[in-house]
C-alpha cells in the first residue's frame, strides 16, 4: 500500500508539472488572436491510510491510525476550452471574427487542412484570402476564396469596389451602382470538440475524422473588421498557478510521509529476521 501511495503521488506530481506547463502556455498566449486555453483532465483521486510512526504498520502493536491522505491525481486528457473570446474592433476589411460556434477552414500549399478561430487574414499577390502564414481560407464548397474575379483588373477594382462580408460569411463587391455576389466563407464545426488536436497555437485538426466529421456550423455570425481575442485570462491563470503550486507541495509531503513509513517498515522487517 505504501509503495502504491508513492507511485500515485509521483504520478500526481508529474500531472501537476504538466498542468503548470499548460498554464504557462495559456499565459504566454493571452494576446494571441483566436487562442483557446488548454486544460488537463484528471482521473479520480486515490487515498491511502496513514499511521503514526510509533510502532509498526506490519504488526498490531502501537501504530496509530491517523486518517487518509490524498495520493494525487493522474492526468489522462488534454482538452481546450472553446468558449467565446472577446471581440475587438480593428476596422480592417479582412479581419474577421466568428461570434458563436465554428471555425474557419484553412488549407496550406500542400493541401493539408486545419481549422482556426484566428481570423486575421490578408489578400496575397494572387488575390486569394489567406492567413498571415499563407494558408488559404476555404469557402462553403471547400474552394479557395479569391477576392477579385480572375478576369478583372485588381488595381482598377481595388480603387472602385468595396469588399463587404456579411454575417453569414457571404462576400460581396460593392460599388455605387452595383453589388456583385461572390463566394461564401465556410464556417465548420465538430460535435466532439474534445477530439480536436492542436497543431499550432490557434490551429486544430480532428483526430477521429470518421466518427467526428466536420459539420456546417449553424449558430454563428461573421463580424467583419473585428478579431476574436484569446479566451485565456491572466488573473484566472495566476490563480491556477498558485493552486497547482499548493497541490504540488501537498504531494511532496505525501511522498515524504510514505517514504518514512516505508523506511520504518523495512527497518522493522530487518529487526524481525
Amino acid at each position: 500500500m505504501i509503495v502504491r501511495g508513492l507511485e500515485s503521488a509521483a504520478k500526481g506530481m508529474v500531472a501537476l508539472m504538466d498542468m503548470n506547463d499548460r498554464i504557462a502556455n495559456n499565459l504566454s498566449n493571452v494576446n494571441t488572436v483566436g487562442f483557446k486555453k488548454g486544460e488537463l483532465r484528471f482521473k479520480d483521486v486515490m487515498q491511502s491510510a496513514v499511521y503514526s510512526q510509533e510502532g509498526s504498520i506490519l504488526r498490531n502493536d502501537t501504530s496509530r491510525y491517523l486518517g487518509t491522505v490524498s495520493m494525487g491525481s493522474e492526468a489522462y486528457q488534454y482538452v481546450h476550452d472553446f468558449s467565446q473570446g472577446a471581440l475587438e474592433k480593428t476596422g480592417n476589411t479582412y479581419d474577421l471574427a466568428i461570434e458563436g460556434d465554428g471555425f474557419f477552414k484553412i488549407q496550406d500549399v500542400e493541401g493539408k487542412i486545419a481549422y482556426t478561430r484566428n481570423g486575421s487574414f490578408i489578400v496575397n499577390n494572387e488575390e486569394y484570402l489567406v492567413t498571415k502564414q499563407g494558408e488559404y481560407v476555404l469557402d462553403v464548397n471547400n474552394r479557395r476564396i479569391r477576392m477579385i474575379p480572375e478576369d478583372w483588373d485588381p488595381e482598377l477594382m481595388r480603387d472602385k469596389m468595396e469588399i463587404v462580408i456579411g454575417e453569414s460569411g457571404n462576400i460581396e463587391m460593392n460599388s455605387y451602382t452595383q453589388k456583385i455576389p461572390m463566394q461564401t466563407i465556410g464556417i465548420f464545426d465538430f460535435s466532439d470538440k474534445d477530439d480536436l488536436f492542436e497543431i499550432g497555437d490557434t490551429k486544430f485538426i480532428p483526430m477521429d475524422k470518421e466518427n467526428n466529421p466536420e459539420l456546417r456550423s449553424e449558430k454563428f455570425t461573421v463580424q467583419q473588421g473585428m478579431l476574436e481575442l484569446s479566451n485565456s485570462n491572466v488573473i484566472k491563470e495566476m490563480i491556477n498557478t498558485i493552486q497547482t503550486s499548493r497541490n504540488y507541495e501537498s504531494l511532496t509531503k505525501v511522498v515524504s510521509t510514505n517514504s518514512d513509513l516505508l523506511r520504518t517498515a523495512v527497518s522493522v522487517g530487518r529487526i524481525g529476521q
